[in-house]
């Protein structure tokens, strides 16, 4: 049975949606937990074994497959916790003021069981209100315990130092994880093809289909593009695996890491997907069906169900239903406004704090991930200044307490993370031998130093919250907001934001000043072609002069689209198209200002 919400919370960090399916899911919602960080895990199933009063045998790293192993616990923990409070919101009294009231009260309007809801408070026979009341609570559904794994974060491991097979790998270890557990949810799979690890899934029985279209685990990709769906749908599918989920999530305009297209704009992008979702089922469905008679697997007598859903940046209740109602998305995802949400998200007091009082120019994309990847960060947070202390202390770095990113072996066999004190300590040694230019060694250095460790940095605010030690990992707490957090300044209830999310309520601080999610994007794309333009040497090669063009075309294509499709992007006002037309022009003008600049010919 599918929930009958109409959006998703996203994974956000490592720790900061860890447990929230405990909190959420018996309501109907659904959430996604990383498995990137099993420490993390183990001390959180640790305490709420205890919490709980449940038993707790701890499983260490010198236990064989540990990271699996804790990984399987700690999401068999939190369905039995889910589920147990879930029973409880099953059972209470269909009455103003109880769970099962809650839970009905934050559906949509246009959900049937709300529908049948409103239908009983206005039922006067008593007969037909009991026959109504057993619909409701047979139709109430638990929330979905998705997990995510991000395709990038595959540490090779060490027992001593041998290396270990390939199935020990971070990536594939928490796959088998997964795959052990009791849940019947999804994986995420998100930055892109890992071939080791799709190649490991169909080990595993519970993600391949049963002849009546059923699965016990799906497989959600987060792609970027249509032609990115296409491809990794039918890598999996030729191995017998179906794609459940397409989430297309905006290159720029996100939380967490952000990998920017060529230029492609999400409205475009959209668009491809709306007219190409056929397409896109047809091609991916007959290339499993042909894999699976190779295999000689069922063969599913029903038409198995394919859904497309859109997340970041998405602000409004207008948004939200331009996705679902003009693009024909299944659902959207909301995550950063969230992290305002005690009830949902693990966020200290003091980060909390920071996200409240933040404004346009507080979030920005850096240069902090050791994974070379753009990340959305937030100015002054704690682990920032952490970074700043140990730099001032003439120690830079990190001391690298749990490893999760190790990539870099310039100066060790063993890879190790750009980040830590190791590294940073002896690539500034390296960069002061050099002989160059004093001002070009303090940029070099200044450049080594900005990597932070986000690993740890978050994941930390889940043991802050629950008041857990930290000694080995320090109290700085990364965060990753999207850049739509500065119009969501204070704190508020589960409740709130899911009236907000469907237009019951708006909680938004000065929306009158907030731009379109389509307009956000499109400016942080013209700031980071500006900015990348800026770093590249001069003249420039041909390879990247034609790379440039190519974005700018694509760019403008984008443009010209938006302008084109306005009456379908924006609500009725005239104010709202003229004011979204106004800031495109804005954008297209200060985008042929660069381009003219940099490359004269485009």
């Amino acid at each position: 049975m599918i929930s009958q919400h109409e959006f998703h919370i996203p994974v956000m960090g490592i720790g900061f949606t860890i447990d929230t399916p405990v909190r959420i899911a018996p309501f109907g919602i659904s959430s996604v937990i990383s498995l990137v960080d099993d420490e993390l895990m183990e001390k959180l199933r640790a305490f709420y074994c205890d919490k709980y009063g449940l038993p707790y045998e701890p499983i260490t790293s010198k236990d064989d497959d540990y990271r699996a192993r804790r990984i399987t616990n700690w999401l068999n923990l939190v369905k039995d916790l889910a589920e147990k409070r879930f029973r409880e919101v099953c059972s209470s009294p269909l009455q103003s003021g109880s769970d099962l009231v809650r839970y009905l009260d934050m559906l949509p309007d246009s959900a049937p069981l709300r529908i049948k809801y409103e239908e009983f408070l206005k039922t006067e026979s008593s007969s037909a209100k009991a026959a109504l009341e057993k619909e409701i609570r047979e139709g109430i559904v638990m929330g979905a315990i998705d997990v995510n794994i991000m395709t990038k974060i595959d540490r090779v491991n060490y027992r001593g130092n041998k290396k270990l097979p390939l199935q020990y790998n971070d990536a594939l270890a928490a796959l088998r994880g997964f795959a052990k557990s009791r849940l019947n949810s999804s994986l995420v799979l998100s930055a892109g093809i890992n071939r080791f690890l799709y190649s490991y899934i169909p080990e595993f029985d519970d993600f391949f289909v049963d002849k009546k279209g059923r699965f016990k685990k799906r497989i959600i990709l987060k792609v970027s593009d249509y032609k990115s769906a296409l491809i990794q749908g039918k890598f999996l599918a030729k191995k017998g695996i179906w794609v459940s989920e397409y989430r297309i999530e905006s290159g720029l305009n996100c939380g967490g890491h952000a990998f920017a297209t060529d230029g492609f704009l999400m409205g475009p992008i959209l668009e491809v997907f709306t007219n190409g979702r056929d397409k896109l089922y047809d091609t991916i469905y007959s290339t499993l069906i042909k894999a699976l008679k190779s295999m000689g697997r069922d063969i599913p007598d029903v038409e198995i169900p394919m859904r497309i859903t859109a997340q970041g940046g998405i602000g409004t209740n207008q948004e939200h239903n331009m996705l679902i109602n003009y693009y024909k998305v299944d659902g959207t995802g909301w995550a950063t406004p969230f992290l305002l949400v005690p009830e949902v998200t693990n966020v200290d007091d003091v980060t909390r704090e920071l996200l409240q009082k933040a404004k346009e120019d507080d979030l920005y994309l850096s240069d902090i991930s050791p994974l070379d990847v753009l990340f959305n960060s937030l100015k002054g947070n704690t682990k920032d200044i952490e970074r700043q202390m140990w730099l001032q202390a003439g120690t830079p770095g990190s001391p690298c307490p749990k490893k999760y990113l190790v990539s870099n072996t310039e100066f060790t066999k063993r890879p190790i993370c750009t980040a830590s004190r190791q590294y940073q300590t002896k690539k500034i040694e390296e960069i002061k031998k050099q002989d160059i230019p004093e001002e070009i060694k303090k940029k070099a250095c200044e450049k080594v130093c900005e990597k932070t460790c986000i690993c740890v940095g978050l994941g930390t605010a889940a043991l802050l919250v629950n008041g857990l030690d930290t000694t080995k990992e320090g109290t700085g707490v990364t965060i990753c907001p999207g850049p739509n957090l500065a119009w969501f300044s204070r704190v508020v209830s589960l409740e709130d934001m899911v009236d907000h999310i469907y237009g019951r309520k708006n909680i938004l601080t000065d929306p009158e000043t907030r731009p379109h999610m389509f307009i956000k994007e499109l400016a942080m794309y013209v700031r980071y072609v500006k900015e990348t333009l800026q770093e590249t040497l001069q003249p420039m090669l041909d390879k990247q002069k034609k790379h440039f063009e190519t974005f700018h075309a694509n760019l403008k294509d984008g443009i010209e689209y938006y302008r084109r499709t306005v009456a379908n992007l924006v609500d009725d006002s005239e104010n709202a198209r003229q004011r979204f037309l106004s800031d495109l022009a804005d954008l297209e003008e200060r985008l042929s200002e660069i381009f003219s600049h940099a490359c004269p010919s485009s």
